[in-house]
């Protein structure tokens, strides 16, 4: 875990190109909204969004912010890496970073994202049966919560 540490200003643009990326290769195919993923979705609006949220972040840091992961209480809100880099352990570090350092236990996953659901659940997140609507979408989220001794 030596490699996570807080977010500074200085991995806004990391932070933001990596979530643009995970958007557009995993979301867009499901949403299909170019207005969204092509205009409203960009590098400088993600920087000035995160800007106030740098308190809520990690980076995963080996010479290169690889990855991040935004951790509100024990809220788990957001966590991407670099899909170039993805099955490099970079996001199973930063999720065991949240569950022992801030005793995170719940996040909500997109119902279609079966790829995250399967990696949420090798570390111990199970869905709870409890679902909700994407914000302006049909599109269920559904809440995973941690579940002792199941990882």
């Amino acid at each position: 875990m030596i490699n996570i540490r807080k977010a500074e200003s200085k991995d806004l643009a990391r932070i933001a190109e990596i979530l643009v990326f995970n958007y557009r290769l995993f979301f867009y195919p499901i949403f299909q909204s170019d207005e969204y993923y092509f205009d409203e979705l960009s590098v400088p609006a993600l920087m000035k969004k995160y800007e106030t949220e740098l308190d809520s972040l990690y980076v995963y840091d080996d010479g290169v912010v690889k990855g991040f992961i935004k951790i509100e209480g024990t809220y788990i809100a957001r966590l991407f890496v670099e899909p170039v880099l993805q099955n490099a352990a970079i996001g199973s570090r930063l999720l065991e970073f949240a569950v022992q350092e801030h005793r995170a236990d719940h996040l909500w996953a997109l119902e279609k994202n079966v790829k995250a659901i399967r990696f949420y659940a090798r570390h111990g997140f199970f869905a709870t049966g409890e679902k909700k609507f994407e914000d302006g979408t049909s599109e269920y989220l559904i809440l995973l919560r941690r579940q002792e001794g199941k990882d």
